[in-house]
């Protein structure tokens, strides 16, 4: 979020920026296009995209039916030494919040769900569950903190390790579907407060 949805991105600046040549540029500006990131216009320049609420619930869609179904086998399989991972994982996040350190929260926050993705044992549910998260996880940037969401977060967190950690896939899917949920509900909004920021087809 550093260039808002709609700014123009000039490549000239951004190779000032960086100190490289205009080759790596366009060719990190390509794989931002294929990844509906930016929008190139012919004879117009490249703009950095606007948010679409389709893609974001098909995004959220995606994570969700790729969460659920991750946490439910984790609940099942998960060792001392993985449960100790996500343990440790939620007392840092804890430490976070109480310093007001909301960058680092979200950090750990990802950190964790990679983790349970990661003790599926299946090498690239990551990848695809990160490529289907892309366009949410740019915009919650514009809404986030919002006041309490971050202490409400971390008890749905603590939730869903209680569960797996009792070895409870029901309360595991429960909890993940409710923590997952919460974020379109601050989403859904900024699309009437903020227009400016959403493509309008």
């Amino acid at each position: 979020m550093a260039y808002r949805p709609g700014e123009i991105l000039r490549k000239g600046e951004i190779c000032d920026q960086l100190g490289v040549s205009r080759s790596p540029v366009a060719e990190a500006v390509a794989r931002l296009a294929a990844e509906g990131l930016v929008d190139v216009i012919p004879q117009s320049g490249t703009f950095v995209a606007r948010f679409s609420m389709d893609e974001i619930r098909e995004g959220a869609f995606i994570r969700e039916a790729i969460e659920l179904a991750a946490v439910s086998r984790v609940a099942e399989t998960a060792t001392d030494d993985q449960v100790v991972q996500l343990r440790r994982n939620l007392r840092v996040q804890e430490a976070l919040v109480a310093d007001g350190d909301y960058a680092g929260f979200y950090k750990f926050d990802g950190e964790m769900h990679e983790l349970i993705l990661a003790f599926t044992g299946y090498r690239k549910l990551g990848q695809v569950s990160e490529t289907a998260w892309l366009h949410v996880n740019r915009a919650r940037r514009l809404i986030l903190p919002v006041p309490g969401r971050v202490a409400a977060t971390l008890d749905e967190h603590r939730a869903i390790v209680d569960a797996i950690a009792a070895h409870d896939p029901v309360a595991a899917r429960e909890a993940t579907q409710l923590h997952l949920r919460q974020l379109l509900r601050f989403l859904e909004p900024l699309e009437r407060e903020r227009p400016d920021l959403f493509d309008p087809t």
